[in-house]
């Protein structure tokens, strides 16, 4: 099993900045890409930021300029940076990493609780 663990949501005025942290943890796995997805109240889950085993990185269109992710593979950790945080930012996000145990068994996909970023004044 992996788990994930957010932390570093909180509430931030518009223009603001947050970084929120993805810990992940576990015995004998793998890492190959991590996500990060958000969810606003009353709407679907939406991929937000991706970054794959080789640091390749991908945003939602609404966040490229402002949002940076990155990976700390020595610490089995990922990193969202945000940057000129809007209201519309508001959501719970959720940590995802798509992740080996061992070695002789495939991909499995994993998700953290969320943590909850409020952008408002």
């Amino acid at each position: 099993q992996v788990q994930l663990v957010e932390s570093g949501g909180g509430l931030v005025q518009p223009g603001g900045s947050l970084r929120l942290t993805c810990a992940a943890s576990g015995s004998s796995f793998s890492i190959n890409s991590m996500a990060w997805y958000r969810q606003a109240p009353g709407k679907g889950r939406e991929l937000v930021a991706v970054i794959g085993s080789a640091g390749n990185t991908d945003y939602l269109d609404s966040v490229k300029g402002r949002f940076t992710i990155s990976r700390d593979d020595a610490k089995n950790t990922m990193f969202l940076q945000m940057n000129g945080l809007k209201p519309e930012d508001t959501a719970v996000y959720y940590c995802q990493t798509v992740a080996r145990i061992g070695v002789l068994y495939g991909y499995s996909t994993f998700w953290g609780e969320g943590t909850l970023v409020t952008v408002s004044s």
